[in-house]
């Protein structure tokens, strides 16, 4: 079996399935079977004179391979074009995009860095997994170091249409880029049309199979893997007895009986504000929701260095209190907003103790908390998931109630639909949702994408 090297922007350490998600444990997995390398940032920033080492840490066969961001590189390569850039362009955000020639030499330099401390630390035969938008140019700077191994790149964010793309600069160089690869990955049929549709139409491509495409003489093979998550262990979770306590606490005397549940990290993307309003129209449009309906938002904090971030947190907590002020009483508080990071266990549970799932992306990779909340659930008194349809899960989990989240009386009347549904239907469609969820689970996802690098013919040489 070939070892396995995975490089993406942070590095799961063994012993934290229940701080990590699955995609994480999934991955921790496959290197202690195969013996492997996770090589990432470990989240440290130094000054910009200090000397970047890669420390290493060995766990049977699988070594954790880490080294620090200057501060210069956390500036211009983290904050400035991985996240002030290509994260607003590939969620269709344009008009939050910010672009400097300092960023986009700061992500060359990084990209740079990782491949020249990566490339002597490969074997001949070791099949390599980049991942994510941190890391485009990888694939290439590796190339041009000599590695002849298959390389494959999984893209966990949308990938934007090529109108969208265009506009920024330097796409043609990260699309050129793209094509080093063996194997590009992508989340939904929809982002493989955008990637495939760019190659054709903008770097004259030409298509030889429905997943191959001949570009500048190399060939790409651009496929669909579907994000999962690990369904038996998050089951285990939402099922254990520490979660029916958190259930009856979530349900003491006095608070309502409808729970409705959103988790998002706190991300202009994820669509809150917009959530928040439509959750007030079903309170305006359905009265007698008023001291019998509780929407929990958790929000984590994430790159509150970014301003965009900062003004959204300022926007939902204004919100929250508009709500609560306008509708709550001394008995009821109609919008439960927590700011902080929330364990799997934890959310498990709440899960399990809502008869709603809110999940309304603006846009959205998958969004791995539609198919937690669905796992979640009691089969024999499930709740009802009510599913953004810009949210990648939206092609997969098609008995949800797909909303438009732009639209704030449709998301409220979804809501209400869920709230007054039969149980009868509200378990046909957790039925056919969990067995949708169980088939593209993580371990089906991982296998899939190593199974499609392993068949990729290896590029020649450099």
């Amino acid at each position: 079996m070939k070892r396995l090297v995975v490089v993406s922007n942070r590095v799961a350490e063994p012993g934290c399935s229940h701080a990590a998600g699955g995609l994480a444990v999934c991955i921790l997995d496959a290197l202690r079977k195969r013996g492997g390398v996770w090589f990432g940032w470990n989240g440290e920033i130094v000054p910009d004179d200090a000397e970047i080492d890669v420390s290493r840490v060995k766990f049977d066969e699988l070594t954790l391979a880490t080294m620090p961001l200057t501060e210069r590189d956390y500036r211009d390569y983290y904050l400035g074009f991985a996240n002030a850039a290509l994260w607003p362009v590939h969620h269709y955000r344009l008009d939050l995009a910010r672009f400097t020639q300092e960023a986009i030499d700061g992500y060359r330099r990084v990209n740079d860095r990782f491949a020249e401390k990566l490339a002597p630390m490969l074997m001949s035969n070791d099949l390599v997994w980049v991942h994510d938008y941190h890391f485009i140019p990888l694939g290439a700077a590796l190339r041009e170091r000599g590695v002849a191994n298959r390389i494959g790149f999984f893209l966990h964010i949308p990938f934007p249409p090529p109108d969208v793309l265009c506009a920024m600069p330097e796409h043609e160089w990260l699309m050129s880029a793209l094509v080093e690869y063996d194997l590009v990955g992508f989340q939904t049929k929809t982002d493989q049309a955008n990637f495939l549709r760019f190659m054709c139409d903008f770097m004259q491509g030409e298509m030889l199979t429905p997943d191959l495409v001949r570009v500048g003489g190399k060939t790409v093979t651009a496929s669909v893997f579907p994000v999962g998550i690990d369904v038996d262990s998050f089951s285990a979770m939402a099922e254990s007895p520490s979660a029916a306590e958190r259930i009856q606490r979530l349900h003491r005397a006095g608070e309502p009986r409808i729970n409705v549940i959103g988790v998002d990290r706190l991300d202009y993307t994820k669509g809150l504000p917009d959530r928040l309003r439509s959750f007030k129209r079903l309170l305006e449009i359905y009265p007698q929701n008023c001291k019998a309906v509780t929407l929990m938002q958790i929000a984590p904090p994430t790159r509150e260095d970014v301003q965009a971030y900062a003004d959204i947190r300022h926007e939902l907590e204004a919100l929250s209190g508009e709500i609560n002020g306008q509708f709550g009483d001394f008995d009821w508080t109609p919008v439960r907003y927590l700011h902080r990071r929330v364990d799997r266990d934890t959310l498990a549970a709440l899960y399990r103790g809502s008869q709603v799932g809110l999940v309304t992306p603006l846009r959205d990779g998958m969004n791995l908390v539609a198919k937690e909340y669905v796992v979640a659930q009691d089969a024999e008194n499930p709740g009802v998931l009510v599913l953004s349809r810009f949210a990648g899960a939206a092609e997969e989990l098609q008995e949800a109630l797909i909303v438009n989240p732009y639209d704030a009386d449709e998301v409220a009347n979804a809501m209400q639909k869920a709230i007054v549904m039969p149980l009868g239907e509200r378990k046909e469609r957790h039925a056919a949702l969990l067995a949708r969820v169980r088939k593209h689970d993580s371990y089906n996802w991982m296998d899939g994408f190593l199974r499609a690098l392993s068949a990729c013919r290896l590029p020649l040489a450099a």
